[in-house]
């Protein structure tokens, strides 16, 4: 495995992130496909016998028995010094007035919760889940301040916006003199590209790092367009942004790429996110022992510049999605 900084900070992290929506109890979430302890331990002991040291969740997953099956794994597998742990705050939690979004009742509310389930007095990485149009930046971004200086949060990072609020966001903290975010983890795939845009540009200038979320497109990108859609892939509502038949194209060029090559599509797929200079770990979610073992090749697969071009060229402008 390699390692990177995420962004311009002195953080350390695993090129390849360990996605933890796949983890918690199917009963207490929407997604039926989710692994308990004893499922998802394979996949934690070859996440840490590969080197894969960021682990990323969010309160939110599975109703925070995601958060809960992370802590527990990381007591059992590994050990807390040698994790970079990251979780999430926004998404609705509760009916009460700190129940979500990004107030300071909510934010200050949320992480001692989030703790809790996982079992530490800190999280090296704490993010946003989205953009709260309801509450003021400056609130926001002080409350957020008050973690790190309170030694429960390390870093800050955001997820999924406009360029905009993001740039609104970083400036709110400059002028209050509060902690400016290092991380952005944002949709990006051969099939979702948009953040190409305006995203990457602002994260370039402001020394920001990307934490693509989705990297293979539910998958779309890691088997040929007409074969089975997976467990996980039918029972995501959010799979439909895939569909288009303006995508197929897309697939079949990596079918290509990856039989020339003789490896999976996974790894083409995802050689192509890690090959953007400002991305620093693409996140996996992976349910199969194959998932990671294809991610941790991509790291040491080195695309061609035909090979790009190939990838890209049938690639047409859409709606970003994600957020609205």
């Amino acid at each position: 495995m390699e390692y990177t900084r995420l962004g311009s900070s002195g953080l350390k992290v695993s090129r390849v992130a360990l996605g933890c929506m796949s983890f918690g109890e199917a009963e207490r979430g929407s997604n039926q496909w989710t692994l308990d302890d004893a499922a998802a331990e394979p996949v934690f002991r070859q996440a840490v016998e590969s080197g894969i040291t960021f682990w990323d969740t969010a309160n939110t997953y599975s109703d925070g028995t995601s958060e809960e099956v992370v802590g527990r794994a990381i007591r059992k597998y590994t050990d807390r010094d040698s994790i970079v742990l990251a979780t999430k705050v926004f998404f609705p939690m509760g009916d009460g007035p700190g129940g979500r979004g990004l107030s300071r009742r909510a934010i200050l509310e949320q992480v001692d919760n989030s703790l809790a389930r996982l079992g530490t007095d800190y999280v090296d990485l704490y993010q946003i889940h989205r953009f709260d149009p309801e509450t003021p930046v400056e609130e926001t971004m002080e409350a957020l301040h008050d973690l790190v200086r309170a030694g429960k949060v390390r870093y800050l990072g955001a997820s999924s916006m406009w360029a905009w609020q993001f740039a609104k966001l970083q400036h709110a903290a400059d002028l209050g003199g509060w902690t400016r975010f290092v991380s952005m983890q944002n949709q990006y795939s051969l099939l979702q590209r948009e953040e190409e845009r305006e995203m990457f540009g602002l994260l370039a200038d402001q020394g920001v790092g990307s934490l693509p979320w989705s990297p293979l497109a539910k998958g779309w990108l890691a088997r040929p367009w007409d074969a089975a859609a997976t467990q996980r892939a039918k029972s995501d509502p959010l799979t439909a942004r895939y569909e288009g038949e303006e995508n197929r194209p897309i697939v079949d060029a990596v079918r290509r790429v990856a039989e020339a090559r003789g490896v999976p599509m996974a790894q083409v797929a995802l050689a192509w996110v890690l090959h953007n200079p400002e991305v620093d770990a693409p996140i996996v979610g992976p349910t199969k022992s194959h998932h990671l073992a294809d991610a941790v090749a991509a790291v040491d697969l080195e695309l061609t510049d035909d090979e790009v071009t190939a990838l890209e060229e049938n690639y047409t402008a859409r709606q970003p999605s994600g957020y609205k």
